[in-house]
C-alpha cells in the first residue's frame, strides 16, 4: 500500500472513531436527558442538559437547515481535498490531524441535521452561561484553534503554499 493511501486510510479511521464517539454521546444524551432531566456534575458550574439546536453554533440562524447542510457538504469536499493534497512529510501530520478533527466535527453535526433535522447539544457551563454544545463542536473548536496556532507559529509561508495550492507539483517546478 502506498504512503498516500495509508495516510488516507488512517485519516478515515480517525474520522470514524471520532464520529462514533460523537454519535454515541448524543445517543446517551437523547436517552438519558431528553425528558428534561439535567445531570449536574459541578453545582452551579457544569451540567449535562439536553437541547435540540436547529441553528448553527451557539443557536444562531435558527431554522436554516438546508443552508447548513449545503455549506457542510462544500466544507467537507474542501477538507478532503486539502487532506489528499497535504504532503506526507512528518511536518504536516499536525495539519492532517486538524483536518480529521474538522471533518469528524462537521460530519457529526451533519448526520444529526440529516437524520433528525436538528443537532443534539448537551454540555452546559452554567457558571458563565456558555451556549450548550456537543462533542462534534469540541472537535471543530479544537481543530480551529490548532489550525490558527499552526498557521501563526509552526508553518512557514511555503508550508502553507504546499497545503493550499492545488496545482500539481510538476507544474510548480516548471514555473507554471
Amino acid at each position: 500500500m502506498n504512503l498516500k493511501r495509508k495516510s488516507c486510510m488512517l485519516g478515515i479511521l480517525g474520522v470514524i472513531i471520532l464520529l462514533f464517539l460523537d454519535q454515541f454521546t448524543k445517543y446517551l444524551a437523547s436517552a438519558y436527558l431528553k425528558d428534561g432531566h439535567s445531570i449536574i456534575l459541578i453545582q452551579n458550574v457544569f451540567q449535562l442538559h439536553y437541547l435540540e439546536n436547529r441553528g448553527a453554533a451557539f443557536g444562531m440562524m435558527q431554522g436554516m437547515r438546508y443552508l447548513f447542510v449545503a455549506g457542510t457538504f462544500l466544507m467537507l469536499i474542501l477538507l478532503m481535498a486539502v487532506y489528499w493534497k497535504s504532503p506526507l512529510e512528518q511536518r504536516y501530520r499536525w495539519a492532517r490531524f486538524v483536518l480529521v478533527l474538522l471533518t469528524a466535527g462537521a460530519l457529526g453535526n451533519l448526520l444529526d441535521r440529516l437524520h433528525q433535522g436538528y443537532v443534539i447539544d448537551f454540555f452546559y457551563f452554567e457558571l458563565i452561561n456558555f451556549p450548550i454544545f456537543n462533542v462534534a463542536d469540541i472537535y471543530v473548536t479544537c481543530g480551529t484553534i490548532l489550525l490558527i496556532l499552526l498557521f501563526f507559529f509552526y508553518y512557514k509561508e511555503e508550508d502553507l503554499e504546499a497545503l493550499t495550492s492545488f496545482r500539481k507539483k510538476k507544474q510548480q517546478d516548471q514555473g507554471g
